[in-house]
């Protein structure tokens, strides 16, 4: 019985270890995305800048996604390593009453048997911890890029907005100085239309 607890916990070990793995690849999922990113927004760079704006604002719905799937990973994460260590905190009281039961019979089987276990769940808790450092890293230079990329958003979305206002004070000018000179009206006309277009397009 007491061995076959012992089993048990090998096997849930491995399903953690299964697990954590699975994460780790939605993790260079991620990075793989943000470097798409990054190349759309070298191409974007020589669009126009209406256009610019644009996909941003999309991209931003997309970063926001991206940020709440690192909370639930690391939510993950913490989950699985608490998993781990109840699982070895089992695993040591099944192995000291293996121990004290089996004392009086043969010692040294039980004490190789625990060193057995215990090398091998070692490795089990390496291996996670492992893949826990890296996940950690990625989802912290993700994060970093993605701070970079709200940054210029807002950059981008300020920019946006002072040139609304610049277009809108050269509309309000060109209509004044119309209605002060009607004979400059005729030479106005097409500055105005090309200002009121690119309100519009922006």
């Amino acid at each position: 019985m007491n061995l076959e607890r012992l089993r048990n916990h090998d096997n849930a070990a491995e399903m953690l270890i299964e697990q954590t793995t699975s994460l780790n690849k939605r993790v260079e999922g991620m990075k793989q995305y943000q470097e798409e990113i990054d190349s759309l927004n070298q191409v974007a760079r020589h669009r126009p800048r209406s256009s610019l704006v644009l996909g941003i604002q999309q991209e931003n719905r997309q970063i926001r996604e991206l940020q709440q799937e690192n909370k639930e990973l690391r939510t993950s994460l913490e989950e699985h390593q608490s998993a781990l260590e109840l699982i070895m905190t089992k695993y040591r009281e099944q192995v000291f009453r293996l121990l004290m039961a089996s004392k009086r019979d043969d010692p040294a089987i039980v004490t190789q048997l625990q060193e057995q276990h215990t090398t091998e769940m070692q490795a089990h808790i390496d291996k996670i911890n492992e893949m826990a450092s890296v996940m950690r890293k990625a989802i912290e230079m993700d994060e970093g890029r993605i701070c970079e990329d709200e940054e210029r958003i807002k950059q981008l979305e300020l920019e946006n907005k002072g040139l609304r206002e610049l277009l809108g004070i050269s509309r309000e000018a060109f209509l004044i100085l119309k209605g002060e000179d009607a004979s400059d009206s005729t030479s106005l006309s097409p500055l105005l239309t090309s200002a009121d277009i690119s309100l519009r397009k922006s």
